[in-house]
């Protein structure tokens, strides 16, 4: 083996170590638009327990609880806000939501 595909091979193992580390430590997170926020928010978060990889409120409390009402939404985000560092705000993302909750559509 040459030295380059050596580089080649350190490098490629490198990136599927930090996707893995990435994929393990964060979560983007969905926020639906609701009456608060109108437009809705997807945000890149510290992943807490109970999370997986692309979530929501509303995929969380379906999980967590069999449905959704609002103020396990409210819960659901208030344990976000105050628990989880937020590392990048993007704009709301209907296909992100979809994901989440297995392409179920739940009221605002």
């Amino acid at each position: 083996m040459s030295r380059r595909n050596g580089v080649i091979i350190g490098g490629a193992a490198l990136v599927v170590i930090a996707i893995a580390i990435l994929y393990t430590r964060i979560s983007i997170f969905v926020v639906q638009p609701i009456g608060s926020l109108p437009e809705g928010r997807t945000l890149v978060i510290s992943r807490l327990n109970k999370m997986n990889f692309v979530d929501s409120a509303d995929a969380m409390c379906a999980r967590i609880q069999g449905g959704v009402n609002l103020l396990c939404r409210g819960m659901v985000l208030g344990t976000i806000v105050k628990n989880s560092t937020i590392y990048l705000r993007l704009p709301y993302s209907e296909w992100l939501y979809g994901i989440s909750t297995d392409g179920k559509k739940y009221d605002r």
